[in-house]
């Protein structure tokens, strides 16, 4: 039995495991490219019989290795990282990830080695720098078959610089007269911005005994109408500055009404309130009422809008009343001047309608009428 190749097997890597007539085993070991081919194990019988193999030896892509970082990148700059790797067998695959997410919109590159065996394969990463890019972490991973699952990575860490970003945050709502506010201005940028700079109206702080400026924090107090305007907080570092706004706004003291206080007494009743005015300076007035002995201790006065609707409705009555006599007395005085000139109105001439007239009259001294 032999075992051979297109070429005798005349190397110190292949190893005789087991010979006998019915098996022949070899091993090879640190196994190149060159190893590729076609093998023959032979029996010399009457006739030889053999049998053939075909060994594929793959290639192994070297560790990948990221190119076209420059550190550091300014923001809205474009950035484009390349991951290249060779010597694979067949062709390997690269993937580009960005904080463990997948980046799809990549361009890939394949060329063949001068061996003619084996690959290069290169990826490229193209995007515009951006602040939330600063701190990301970007990798290249390349599959293989060859890798048994084991993927090789590199990884790069990205920085950003930025101009800052500016933000003021109130301690106080609805600032009113006589409190305090606290305004601290939040900056955030790569390089860390310089200590920060606070105006009002543009211009400086016009009173530095109440505004007092300790880092990035402005403290107002004994708020007054005079503090109203426009509070402004500028950073800056190498890159450039940035600045944003505040409008203060000083409102009035809220309207306080103080519980009512009701003293019993056997013969009176004595209530007091004390009632906080609104003006720019906190005053009060007491105002003390006495009221009848037998009224109810948590009585506050009359309803009068019950004593308003009553007298509306008495009113009503009586205009009522007034307009339906009116109407009764004149109808009753129309009806006796018709009755007194009754029989005048069918005479033909003046003479008759006269006599007629007293002839109702003679009668009407039968039934006599008396009007008041």
């Amino acid at each position: 039995m032999n075992l051979s190749r297109s070429t005798s097997l005349r190397d110190n890597r292949i190893e005789l495991v087991r010979a006998s007539w019915h098996e022949l085993s070899i091993s090879v070991s640190d196994v190149s490219l060159s190893d590729e081919g076609q093998y023959t194990c032979s029996l010399f019988t009457m006739p030889v019989k053999t049998s053939k193999a075909f060994l594929t030896v793959l290639g192994v892509p070297e560790k990948p290795q990221i190119t076209g970082f420059t550190s550091p990148v300014m923001e809205g700059e474009r950035m484009q990282l390349t991951c290249k790797t060779s010597g694979s067998k067949p062709a390997a695959d690269i993937r580009w990830f960005k904080n463990d997410k997948e980046v799809k919109d990549v361009k890939y590159l394949k060329e063949e080695d001068a061996n003619r065996k084996t690959f290069t394969v290169s990826s490229t990463l193209d995007f515009l720098a951006d602040r939330s890019d600063d701190g990301a972490v970007v990798s290249c991973r390349v599959d293989h078959e060859s890798l048994n699952s084991t993927p090789q990575i590199a990884m790069q860490v990205l920085e950003i610089h930025y101009t800052p970003l500016v933000k003021i945050i109130s301690s106080n709502s609805w600032p009113e007269e006589g409190q305090s506010i606290i305004l601290t201005c939040e900056s955030k940028g790569k390089p860390v911005p310089e200590p920060v700079l606070w105006t009002k109206d543009g211009g400086e702080l016009p009173d530095p005994e109440r505004m007092v400026v300790n880092g990035r924090v402005l403290s107002i107090s004994f708020l007054n109408k005079t503090d109203n305007g426009t509070y402004r907080c500028e950073a800056k570092n190498p890159i450039g500055r940035n600045s944003t706004e505040y409008v203060l706004i000083v409102h009035d003291v809220f309207n306080t009404l103080l519980p009512t206080t009701v003293i019993p007494s056997p013969t009176t009743a004595t209530v007091t309130t004390t009632v906080a005015l609104t003006t720019s300076t906190t005053t009060s007035a007491t105002a003390i009422s006495t009221r009848d002995p037998n009224a109810l201790a948590g009585q506050t006065g009359p309803d009068h809008a019950l004593i308003g609707g009553i007298v509306a409705v008495v009113v009503f009555v009586t205009l009522c009343s007034i307009i339906l006599l009116g109407r009764y007395l004149a109808r009753h005085k129309g009806t006796y001047l018709t009755n007194e000139a009754k029989g005048a109105e069918d005479a033909p001439d003046a003479d008759t309608a006269i006599i007629n007239a007293e002839g109702s009259q003679v009668n009407a001294e039968e039934k006599k009428e008396y009007f008041i």
